[in-house]
């Protein structure tokens, strides 16, 4: 059996981890799933955001599907014991350290873009890979009382090691799309953005059919906006990479859309839709479970090279986009809206593999 830790985590998390399960179980049968507390849930539960019992059944299992974590509710929580500690208390402790977000424009949604349609019609495939395990996330932080207030520090660091791993994986990634590498950093201010652009610039040298270009942060940040067409692989470090990803997602029409793959060198890999936990229609059937459904297709593809499933999977996703179909956050004139769970059944049955 392929063994699944399943995170649901706090708000939605849960209503569309269920979705992504259902879906997992309808095209293979030799999965098993174990759920496991993590974040604000877990917090409550046994006073720690990522419980020990959470760490080992993550480390035994064979992927892992995270649905969301956080909210307001533990907005007071020390910083140590935030929800968002647990995602980064796992990239760390698996060693998974790419960030994959894949972010595609459906035909069927483009009135859903804030962007002009012409330029979301021109089509947008982008893939950022974005570091996770070094940067400013990572960096020593400090807080000191001043005769004025606090003095506060979030100090950014990268070593050339981390940045040759994550450069050799975008690149490896750009050899099977157009073979064109944006590699995004502030080298004009910062010093580890400097190390980053001279370690990105040497890694290329290996990869001598692969169109390098480097751009400033806030260059990019417009260009998302202006051309998004222009980008194929977006490579960038974990600050950056936070910021672009969930402004590309929005540009493609709903945030609920977009999935994540997070991996290390090996398949292992922990699979989650980009979205918050979005407490405010918790428990309520108006979530977009589509993003943890992709996210679960995008398991298959790159933990378990289940190709075929993966592309049923997506398959169903369009099918049902295409019927007319839309949860509460994509809704436009014409569409008939459903729920969570409405949608889920949606996709399953339009599965075919």
């Amino acid at each position: 059996m392929i063994r699944i830790a399943v995170l649901p985590g706090d708000g939605i998390g849960p209503e569309v981890c269920s979705q992504a399960v259902k879906v997992l179980r309808h095209v293979c049968k030799g999965f098993s799933f174990t759920e496991a507390a993590v974040g604000g849930a877990a917090l409550d539960s046994c006073g720690l955001p990522l419980p020990s019992e959470t760490l080992k059944l993550c480390k035994e299992s064979d992927s892992i599907l995270l649905g969301a974590v956080g909210g307001p509710k533990w907005n007071a929580a020390p910083p140590h014991l935030r929800p968002e500690q647990a995602i980064l208390q796992l990239r760390k402790e698996l060693n998974i350290y790419a960030n994959l977000r894949p972010i595609v424009s459906y035909p069927m949604s483009k009135d859903s873009s804030p962007l002009k349609p012409g330029i979301v019609e021109k089509g947008i495939d982008i893939l950022i890979v974005r570091e996770l395990n070094g940067g400013i996330y990572f960096g020593p932080k400090s807080r000191e009382r001043t005769s004025t207030g606090y003095l506060a520090s979030d100090t950014e660091i990268y070593s050339t090691d981390e940045i040759e791993r994550i450069a050799h994986a975008a690149f490896g990634i750009a050899k099977k799309r157009t073979r064109k590498v944006t590699s995004v950093d502030k080298a004009n201010v910062l010093e580890s953005s400097r190390l980053w652009r001279e370690t990105v610039e040497k890694i290329s040298l290996q990869y001598p059919e692969i169109d390098l270009e480097h751009m400033y942060i806030d260059n990019c940040a417009m260009q998302l906006i202006l051309n998004p067409s222009r980008f194929d692989v977006i490579l960038t470090n974990n600050m950056f990479g936070d910021i672009l990803s969930d402004e590309a997602s929005v540009i493609t029409g709903s945030i609920g859309m977009m999935p994540s793959a997070s991996i290390g060198g090996q398949s292992f890999g922990l699979y989650e839709p980009i979205h918050g936990s979005a407490p405010d229609i918790a428990g309520q059937n108006k979530a977009n479970p589509i993003a943890a459904i992709l996210s679960a297709a995008m398991m298959l593809r790159l933990s378990f090279n289940m190709y075929r499933e993966a592309n049923a999977i997506e398959n169903a996703v369009e099918k049902a986009l295409n019927m007319g179909y839309r949860t509460s956050d994509i809704m436009s004139s014409g569409c008939k809206e459903v729920g969570t769970s409405e949608m889920g059944e949606l996709i399953i049955a339009g599965i075919s593999c």
